[in-house]
């Protein structure tokens, strides 16, 4: 589905994570677009097929580009992602977050810690780290569900919330939290799948799923971090129908 869509999504992430981002996005079948200045974002966004604002390394700028491109996505009817880094964390980029949900993203995705720092729950969170555990989430990411169509928890068990829905996704390799980005990648499929599947709920659980997949096919060759984050891509690219429905854990 999304290989044959192949959707163009901008985003605004963090300096850490553009390349590794950019990659996963390629090798998962969707095309990249890095545009975070203040004078093409909103332009841009009206044309981009889905929209990833992430806060992991904001600067003015930058938050100014998210609220414009989010803000040109929401208009355009474009699906958008915000995932929140740090998010309870940290006041300014708390507050910038919050702000952002004035233009309604179609799904946050979010560790618990930030989902619940999002909230205004005590999240215990320890910078862009998830030091609370997924089902400690529950309450605070329905909570959120009046300013998001869907909110999608990370953890040891994936929590995907939207009204009247929870679906769960298990699976995965702890490795995934031993490299960096992996969870930007997440929050840029996630806009992917989002802007080829019929409901953001669906786009969501689709690229979680096909995240999970990956992970536990790049963990079949190697048990270090280093040669795990380039079996990830590769893993990206080989997920098909025959691995999701051999590996994905639904429920």
């Amino acid at each position: 589905m999304l290989r044959d869509r192949n959707p163009l999504v901008q985003c605004l992430t963090n300096t850490v994570s553009v390349q590794f981002v950019a990659n996963a996005l390629l090798a998962a079948g969707a095309a990249p677009a890095m545009v975070d200045n203040p004078e093409e974002a909103a332009g841009f966004a009206e044309i981009a097929d889905a929209v990833l604002v992430n806060l992991g390394t904001p600067t003015a700028a930058q938050v100014e580009s998210s609220c414009l491109a989010s803000a040109a996505a929401r208009a355009a009817g474009k699906p958008w992602v915000l995932d929140p880094v740090g998010a309870g964390g940290l006041p300014w980029r708390t507050q910038v977050a919050v702000e952002l949900l004035a233009n309604r993203p179609n799904v946050i995705r979010a560790n618990a810690s930030e989902v619940m720092g999002l909230a205004g729950a005590e999240g215990g969170s320890r910078g862009v780290d998830s030091s609370a555990h997924v089902a400690d989430s529950v309450d605070a990411a329905r909570s959120l569900l009046d300013r998001a169509e869907v909110v999608a928890a990370s953890g040891e068990v994936d929590l995907i919330f939207a009204q009247g829905s929870t679906v769960k996704i298990g699976g995965g390799s702890a490795l995934l939290q031993r490299v960096t980005a992996t969870g930007c990648a997440l929050g840029a499929l996630t806009a992917a799948y989002c802007s080829a599947s019929p409901s953001a709920l669906i786009g969501a659980v689709a690229a979680h799923a096909h995240v999970a997949v990956a992970s536990e096919i790049a963990a079949r060759s190697t048990s270090r971090p280093g040669t795990f984050a380039a079996a990830f891509l590769d893993g990206l690219d080989a997920v098909d129908e025959s691995a999701l429905r051999e590996l994905v854990r639904l429920d």
